[in-house]
């Protein structure tokens, strides 16, 4: 199995809505001492409801944080993700049942205040958009991150569980928990 370690400087997680990526990505962070980058905040607005930037500043701020020398960055976002992992020197893959990304959302908008990957200013609620895009586009985009994942020739972790993600924090010793 891969560790951490042998990821490398530039670590891309990847996965579905409310997989732990964020939570992950500041848990990297903090042990190895790399700037966690969260594509949700370079993608939208800060201080509103989450709404987007325009495309091209999306791409320019992107490209500006892969360009780091060290990162940990947590996201999806297909139209950057070919020159992402082209920078990367490493990726995990991680994964939940439908359920508990369901859950994690609730959880997250009605309990959370201050949590990895927040937009700043902005305050979580739920949005039937978000539960419909948990619960019905993601599953087709599982399996093409999964598909992705065995192409990729870096080096690479897949968590497919909850289960998983936590022995992967407990091996790494990374604290807190998935």
């Amino acid at each position: 199995m891969t560790t951490l370690d042998e990821l490398g400087p530039r670590i891309c997680i990847l996965g579905p809505s409310n997989s732990g990526k964020s939570t992950l990505a500041e848990a990297i962070a903090g042990k190895r001492d790399l700037p966690a980058i969260h594509l949700d905040q370079l993608f939208h607005t800060p201080h509103t409801d989450w709404i987007p930037r325009p495309a091209q500043e999306f791409v320019h701020l992107h490209d500006a944080a892969i360009a780091q020398e060290q990162w940990v960055m947590d996201g999806n976002y297909s139209r950057t993700l070919p020159q992402r992992l082209a920078r990367a020197t490493g990726l995990i893959l991680l994964d939940t049942p439908t359920t508990t990304s369901l859950w994690r959302y609730l959880r997250r908008t009605w309990f959370e205040q201050d949590r990895p990957g927040a937009l700043a200013g902005g305050r979580d609620t739920v949005k039937w958009k978000m539960l419909h895009h948990i619960a019905v586009v993601t599953p087709p985009n599982r399996r093409r991150l999964l598909a992705l994942y065995e192409r990729t020739d870096l080096p690479k972790r897949c968590l497919l569980t909850t289960s998983a993600l936590h022995h992967f924090y407990l091996a790494e010793r990374l604290g807190g928990d998935a």
